[in-house]
């Protein structure tokens, strides 16, 4: 069999049919790779940004002083940028080493994605509703504005939670990769406890 070209001489079209498909597959597993991986490390640089600006914030002058550590969301969400910061590291150097996927590696991929898109999503919304009465206030519960008195402070925290819900995009993204690739490859798992149903017998009937 001789090339001329680009053309496989001596071939028949099955052959060049497969062979094109697999080189496809391959450029295409290669370029989703890519993506994927670039997809995993721009969380984690929002994720860190987010956190590092949330540390910083605090603010102090003639009505007192106030900190991101004096609230329970704002602390929460700087923890869970710390956890999807690292999982991102993590994550980004698994995807990006070429190795044959398995059943395994995308369940684990599919359910920790899952799992941290939630709590990330937990904190941007709960620090929003903070930030919101910090600007509005409540009547209802006495809580007064104070973002007039602390506007640095304000700021900071707006800023934090905006790449926060940037950071929540990013995983729903990656959620809907996980999934494709976990569910266009690998069937659902047969459930055998449900093969062998347990028949219930009836008494016979006696007529008289």
């Amino acid at each position: 069999m001789a090339e001329k070209g680009n053309t496989i001489v001596g071939s028949s079209p099955m052959e060049l049919i497969k062979s094109s498909s697999s080189n496809d597959d391959e450029y295409g597993s290669n370029g989703m790779r890519t993506a994927e991986t670039m997809l995993r490390i721009l969380p984690m640089a929002l994720c860190v940004v987010a956190l590092i600006i949330m540390l910083k914030d605090s603010q102090s002058n003639e009505y007192g002083s106030l900190s991101y550590s004096d609230l329970g969301a704002f602390r929460y969400l700087v923890h869970a940028n710390g956890i999807c910061a690292g999982y991102s590291l993590l994550s980004a150097v698994v995807a990006a080493v070429p190795r044959p996927s398995t059943m395994p590696r995308a369940w684990t991929f599919f359910v920790l994605d899952q799992v941290l898109t939630y709590v990330i999503l937990a904190a941007g919304s709960v620090s929003t509703e903070v930030v919101y009465l910090a600007y509005k206030g409540d009547e209802d519960v006495t809580w007064s504005a104070t973002c007039g008195s602390f506007g640095g402070f304000c700021r900071k925290a707006t800023a934090s939670v905006a790449l926060t819900f940037i950071v929540v995009l990013c995983y729903a993204g990656l959620s809907l990769i996980s999934s494709y690739r976990l569910f266009s490859k690998y069937e659902a798992p047969p459930v055998s406890a449900y093969s062998n149903k347990a028949t219930i017998e009836t008494p016979p009937v006696f007529h008289g």
